[in-house]
């Protein structure tokens, strides 16, 4: 999947447990693992918005579009 979910790099520059992260932003432990072990298949704008609230980052500090093989050769 060319979306890379950089949550855990996030959270270890803040210092911030998933759980601490959890309480803070009112998310279930189990979907804040789900999008940081990047199985997620998509997040609210909502939800972006309180993590990167909480985290003092970008959106684009926690998502990266990498392509992959099959998007680039596509293209030619």
């Amino acid at each position: 999947m060319p979306i890379i979910v950089n949550l855990d790099v996030m959270m270890a520059k803040r210092k911030m447990s998933l759980n601490e992260l959890s309480d803070k932003v009112g998310l279930t432990l189990s979907n804040l693992s789900i999008l940081k072990t990047g199985k997620a298949k998509a997040i609210r704008f909502s939800t972006l918005e309180i993590i990167c609230n909480v985290l003092e980052c970008q959106p684009g500090d926690i998502l990266e579009y990498v392509a992959d093989q099959q998007t680039t050769s596509a293209g030619q």
